[in-house]
């Protein structure tokens, strides 16, 4: 179950929709605006990178939002609506209405991690990738259907014959033990940046360069990253098998190592407040 609440001044008011099947199909319905989307840690506690997801949403008083989490978060748990965590999206209107989703944490099955998924390229654009617009998600609503239907995890948004990003996820590849992954064009996701913090902890080199479509049969891994998920391998795009087909020794590494620094570093909620 999914719970929305819409946030004006110190008064907090339960909101409901004629489609509640997603954060997606609840953001549709709501008015345009900037939003971010994380998961929660340590019972509903803790935010890996909290303070970054709030710089999405223009003039918007910090502590007052990180308040409201806490109570909402709170009640979500003593309600019994959540087992353990929760996954939150903040929305914040062009015209300057708040508004905050949460629903139970839903983690993909550990087989995803352990074999890999499957992913093609399509040609949709953000209009202004440097901004998270809600926008988006209409504008892009046929393809992900269409993915759905067809058993596909993800799509990659390809530019000039380079892949920049995912649909609901930044992208990186591996040449030669080098992490690669597009700079420009994109959503600088909070997942991906503690994603290269985490590889250059580890010792491995970080280059910005998206991946050119006419060399995927030379890449030798890749994985997609997303809040809600961390790092995802991915074995496959379009019809190309990326390296052996299997999840690499440089994916596994990094999987391991930022599962580890996001139990220690996730920033608590009421920091701040």
């Amino acid at each position: 179950m999914i719970k929305t609440w819409r946030i004006a001044a110190n008064k907090t008011e339960e909101v409901r929709f004629d489609n509640e099947s997603s954060l997606d199909a609840i953001t549709r319905q709501l008015p345009d605006g900037y939003y971010s989307t994380f998961r929660t840690y340590d019972s509903c506690t803790r935010v890996i990178g909290l303070s970054a997801h709030l710089r999405r949403l223009p003039g918007i008083n910090a502590s007052s939002l990180r308040r409201h989490l806490i109570q909402l978060l709170d009640h979500f748990l003593s309600d019994g609506l959540s087992a353990d965590e929760a996954r939150v999206r903040v929305t914040l209107a062009f015209e300057g209405k708040l508004y905050i989703s949460i629903e139970p944490l839903k983690r993909l099955p550990s087989k995803v991690y352990e074999k890999g998924i499957h992913v093609e390229t399509v040609s949709i654009q953000r209009d202004s990738p440097r901004v998270k617009s809600t926008s988006f998600i209409g504008q892009s609503d046929e393809e992900r259907k269409l993915i759905k239907k067809k058993g596909i995890f993800e799509a990659l948004l390809v530019k000039n014959g380079r892949i920049l990003e995912g649909m609901t996820s930044n992208f990186f590849y591996v040449r030669d033990d080098i992490l690669h992954t597009a700079q420009r064009n994109i959503l600088l996701g909070v997942t991906r940046r503690t994603v290269i913090r985490v590889a250059r902890g580890e010792g491995i080199g970080v280059r910005y360069k998206p991946l050119a479509l006419n060399q995927l049969s030379v890449l030798n891994e890749a994985f997609i990253t997303s809040s809600s998920r961390g790092i995802v391998p991915v074995v496959k795009i379009d019809d190309v098998v990326v390296g052996q087909g299997s999840v690499g020794k440089v994916t596994r590494k990094l999987i391991t190592s930022y599962d580890e620094y996001v139990l220690k570093r996730a920033e608590r909620i009421d920091h701040g407040t």
